[in-house]
Parts: C-alpha cells; sequence; structure tokens
C-alpha cells in the first residue's frame, strides 16, 4: 500500500528523538454501524476493510478521503508496520497524539492498549506483540456522539451542526508513530523555571529504577547557538531532580527572559547513560518566564501585563479539529499577532501540541483550557478530572500556557448557582489544578459563576460603547450588572481583590465570504465593522478595572460569521487597521 505522509513534523516537540517512524498516511477503515466487530475479531487482521482513510484527519473531514458526518460511533482502523532492520534490540514504542473517545489497540492479534479520553495522548510498548516483517496494527475507536456528559468540547450531539456546536471528530485526529528506545530510557521531563532566583528545576522521569548497571543523566543546556552548561549527576531512582543555576541573564533589554515580545527559549539535551553508554537523547527546550498575581494586578515576569487575547475555536475548513499542516497552525499565531493580539484563550479543545510548540517559539501567551462535557453525572466527573490531568501534565513545560480553564460557562456544571454537589466539583477542579501545577494561573470556571478563582472572568456581548463605558466605569458596576443574567461568583465565594479580565465578547458578524451565519451583533460593511470593533474595544481598553480581554474570534467557524477573519483564514478589514484598535494603549 503506498505510503503518503500526512503531517510529517515530529508530533512531540519537547520531547525529540532522533529516530522514529510516521505512520500517518493511508489505513484500511471501516464503519462497524451494526456493532459486529467484537464479535468477528476483526482486531486478528483478517477482515478485509473496505474503506481508505488518510490518518491523522478523522473521517468526518475531507482531507479523510472520506467526508461523512453522519453518526458512525464504533470505527476501526488498520495498517501494516514494519520495523526498521537497524532498530532490532530496542523496544518499540507506539505512540497515539489523540484518538476520540475511547481506544482500543491490537498489534499481531495481541492486546497492547486501552485509553480513554479524545484529546489526550497514550503509548504502548508493543515489543513483545511485534514479530519479523509486517505486523498488522488494528485500532478500534469508540465515540458516544449523543452522550452530553462526555467532555467534547465544541462537537455537536445532533446530526448538524448549529448554535455554537460543530462537526463532531471520530476516531484519531492527531499523529500516529513509533520509537526505538533502551529498555531503560526517559519517560517524561518536566522544567520548572524560577527567574526570581534565576534558576531552572528539572525533573528527570525514567520508565523504571535503575537496576543492576550504572545510571546517570547528563544535562546539556543553550542558548541560541552559544553552550551554556553541562551537569552529569548519578540516578538511582525512577524520578531525579536537579536545580541548575542561569547566572547570566537579566530583566534589562537584552535579558534572556520569555516573553511574547521576546520569546527567548534555552535549548537543552538530556542524555541517560548507562554504564558509560549513551542509552536514550531527548531534545527539548523551556523558557524563564512567570506568570503571577500581585497586589491584584496580573504581572508577566513580575512587571504588569495587559492581555490582549483572541478566542481560537483551533477549527479548519477541511480538518475540523486536525489543521492541514503544521504551517496552518503557525500562520494563526502569526495572524493573530499582526492583528495586536499577544495571545489566545483555546476555546474547548486541548490543542495540538505542535500549535504550542509555535506558540513558545514565536511569542504568544495561551490559556489552555478544558474540553468540556454539557451535563453533570458522576461519569462525567471521572471522566473530566482524568482527562483534564493528562493534559495539564502534557503541557505542563509549554512557557506560552500562562493560565489553566477546566471549565468554561459553567458547561458540565449548568446548575452551579445552586447545586452544592456541582460547586464543589468546581472547587475541586480549581484545587487539583492548582496540585498539579503551581506555577500557573487557574480559572475555576471562565465567564460567570466562578467559585475559587486567580483571576475575575466575565462574558459580555453587549456592543453599545455606551453600555459597556458605563458598566466597567465603577468597580461596583464592573461587579454588580449580570451580563447573561449570571452571577459572577456563587457558593458563598466572595471578591478577593483579583484581577479582573473579560474573556468574551465582540463577536460581531460580518460576510465576508459565500459563508452564511450569525454573530453576537453585526456589520453591514467594512467601515461599518472597524466602527463597531472599536465600540466595543475601546471601553476595555480605557476601564480602570479591566486588565485584559478575549475578543470573540479569530476565525469564522462553520455557521458562525463572526471571526476577524473567514473560516478559510482571508481578513475581513485591512490587518494594520484592526491592529490600531485591538494594539491601542492601556490606561
Amino acid at each position: 500500500m503506498p505510503q503518503e505522509i500526512l503531517r510529517p513534523e515530529y508530533p512531540r516537540p519537547q520531547l525529540v528523538r532522533e529516530h522514529w517512524l510516521n505512520l500517518n498516511g493511508t489505513w484500511e477503515f471501516e464503519f462497524d454501524d451494526e456493532r459486529i466487530g467484537d464479535e468477528d475479531q476483526w482486531w486478528v487482521g483478517n477482515k478485509a476493510f473496505s474503506k481508505r482513510i488518510q490518518v491523522p484527519f478523522a473521517y468526518q473531514s475531507k482531507l479523510s478521503g472520506i467526508g461523512e458526518t453522519g453518526f458512525h460511533d464504533l470505527v476501526w482502523y488498520r495498517r501494516s508496520i514494519t520495523i526498521p532492520e537497524d532498530w532490532s534490540g530496542q523496544n518499540i514504542l507506539l505512540h497515539f497524539g489523540a484518538v476520540d473517545y475511547a481506544a482500543t489497540v491490537w498489534v499481531n492479534g495481541r492486546q497492547v492498549a486501552f485509553h480513554e479520553g479524545g484529546h489526550t495522548p497514550f503509548q504502548a510498548d508493543i515489543t513483545s506483540a511485534l514479530k519479523q516483517g509486517d505486523n498488522a496494527l488494528v485500532v478500534r475507536a469508540e465515540d458516544f456522539s449523543r452522550d452530553v456528559t462526555l467532555p467534547r468540547g465544541k462537537q455537536y450531539w445532533k446530526e448538524d451542526s448549529a448554535s455554537i456546536f460543530y462537526t463532531r471528530t471520530t476516531g484519531i485526529w492527531q499523529t500516529v508513530w513509533i520509537e526505538p528506545v533502551n529498555k531503560l530510557h526517559i519517560r517524561k521531563l518536566k522544567f520548572k523555571p524560577d527567574i526570581d532566583r534565576n534558576e531552572i528545576h528539572i525533573r528527570t522521569f525514567l520508565n523504571q529504577a535503575p537496576a543492576g548497571c550504572k545510571a546517570e543523566v547528563r544535562i546539556d543546556i543553550r542558548f541560541k547557538d552559544e553552550y551554556f552548561t553541562s551537569t552529569t549527576f548519578s540516578v538511582r531512582h525512577a524520578e531525579e531532580s536537579l536545580t541548575i543555576g542561569l547566572h547570566d541573564f537579566n530583566d534589562h533589554g537584552l535579558g534572556r527572559w520569555w516573553t511574547p515580545h521576546k520569546p527567548n527559549l534555552y535549548d537543552a539535551t538530556i542524555t541517560l547513560l548507562v554504564d558509560g553508554q549513551v542509552a536514550d537523547t531527548l531534545d527539548s527546550y523551556f523558557g524563564m518566564r512567570k506568570i503571577s498575581v500581585e497586589a491584584g494586578k496580573v504581572r508577566l515576569n513580575n512587571r504588569v501585563y495587559f492581555m490582549r487575547l483572541i478566542l481560537d475555536q483551533g477549527y479548519f475548513p477541511d480538518g475540523i479539529l486536525t489543521a492541514p499542516s503544521d504551517e496552518a497552525l503557525m500562520h494563526d499565531i502569526e495572524l493573530a499577532k499582526s492583528m495586536g493580539f499577544n495571545g489566545a484563550r483555546k476555546h474547548q479543545k486541548i490543542e495540538d501540541p505542535r500549535f504550542l510548540y509555535w506558540a513558545d517559539k514565536l511569542g504568544y501567551l495561551v490559556w489552555g483550557e478544558m474540553a468540556n462535557a454539557y451535563s453533570y453525572s458522576e461519569d462525567y466527573v471521572r471522566k473530566v478530572t482524568q482527562e483534564w490531568q493528562e493534559a495539564v501534565e502534557r503541557d505542563y513545560n509549554h512557557p506560552s500556557i500562562v493560565v489553566w480553564v477546566p471549565i468554561n460557562e459553567s458547561w458540565g456544571v449548568p446548575n452551579i448557582l445552586v447545586n452544592k454537589r456541582q460547586q464543589q466539583h468546581a472547587l475541586a477542579m480549581y484545587h487539583m489544578t492548582k496540585s498539579l501545577d503551581d506555577t500557573r494561573l487557574v480559572v475555576s470556571n471562565d465567564g460567570w459563576e466562578n467559585m475559587s478563582t486567580d483571576l475575575v472572568t466575565i462574558h459580555d456581548y453587549a456592543w453599545r460603547r455606551t453600555d459597556l463605558e458605563e458598566r466597567y466605569s465603577t468597580l461596583e458596576k464592573t461587579l454588580g450588572p449580570k451580563p447573561h443574567r449570571r452571577e459572577v461568583l456563587v457558593g458563598g465565594t466572595v471578591y478577593e481583590g483579583q484581577p479582573i479580565l473579560v474573556t468574551e465578547f465582540g463577536g460581531i458578524a460580518f460576510k465576508k465570504s459565500e459563508w452564511e451565519g450569525w454573530g453576537y451583533s453585526g456589520a453591514e460593511n467594512e467601515e461599518d465593522f472597524l466602527k463597531k470593533l472599536a465600540d466595543v474595544v475601546e471601553p476595555f481598553l480605557q476601564s480602570p478595572h479591566v486588565q485584559g480581554f478575549c475578543y470573540t474570534q479569530l476565525t469564522d467557524v462553520e455557521q458562525e460569521i463572526n471571526g476577524l477573519v473567514t473560516y478559510d483564514r482571508v481578513p475581513k478589514a485591512p490587518l494594520e487597521k484592526i491592529r490600531k484598535i485591538f494594539g491601542g494603549p492601556v490606561k
């Protein structure tokens, strides 16, 4: 079977190994609407699948080669893999970037993995299941399209997209790959910057504790083309840590801290030595960056910082949740920056790590947000808690991520105003996130009805300038009026001086393509569009109490035409004119 490699870039940019094999491209594929695959043991590999699909694109997308948007909640994939001869004697790891929603994986008829969660990665050591020559890799992916307690983000549970909900994604939608590793190898890394002490704290995690051998880890750090330091230390446990002082940078012009204006990154090579021989090598990077709240102000690297964010859904016309190329991810960031934004709130999607890589490289703040469910149940709590932990774990090292958002607009907790269990769930998600990551800010329920939160965030789609100027003129009015008839804080939570940000507003519909759709308000032409943009943006720039905003939204998405650019990324007005509005002076 001829194989065209789609999305050929290395999919895990913070843990890069030299040797790997991309499994994207043409796979055999089958719908299992009659649900007979388990009984007929399709995982054995004897069943002839009738379709072909282009991985990593979901069957609903045009780029998959299928483009069928009906309900097919059980699907099967198969392809043959041959392990390169020079990988002989090593363990082989099989990786999936994301499979929506539940995935079971077999190699040569032996089950090697099961994973639940549509947005987070998983891997399996498939060494013992392999044989010489061709190996049959089979994936069973099951979605639950109509289950509104499932963490799904914007994927609609009805046949056709409508309102704020879009086309579903089922099955494999991020890169699949294999790589060889030593029996003892590095499993993950964690970088924790401390700009106040000029130190980087590095934790290394092996797949198991060394036994019967001498194990060491060597860390080589570079800044741009300058070799910085090399440190070697003995490893006796599966987890070890080391703190390295970085004494040659500061905050005065030529400093090496990471900001959107100067996205400075240190390169790091982590080498595992076993009995003096190289057993594993990973290339990574980190940024020296601090996000905090001091005296009621948002601060980046200890300086007051105004966030100018854009709401970014991360959808693409031909790929749905999967970008057609790495360049498309980079282009979205460059497009937003050219319009005056210094970051994005990735809305209802745990984004592809390649997007976060480009955010790190190009200098772009990111609010990482969970893909929420819509209704509450005990099973929802289990699923969302597990997947959110995996998301925070996966993305911990990205300096671009500055805020975590486990819940948006009471999704999954619709009765949080009065329901004590749902209040406790939101509170638990906040504290759990803080327990996993003490380096970032956390918003427990973005938009309204917050329990504990590091930022008070408000969603307000009012479009009259006078209304916004009046509402955000004083602190009492900012916290008092209730856009969308929602309380800002619930469950006895009181305002404690947290920074206030308006994290959804605008949403002005302006039809600039063949797409028909809606917005929260409308513009008749380009001049009217620019005027209405200024009317909703300038009140927040002038307000003495608003410390940042997030405009809805970057692109049109399916039936929504309220983007600053069309769905195929064509600006609706000259970029410099948009930039003049959003990049205007802050009070």
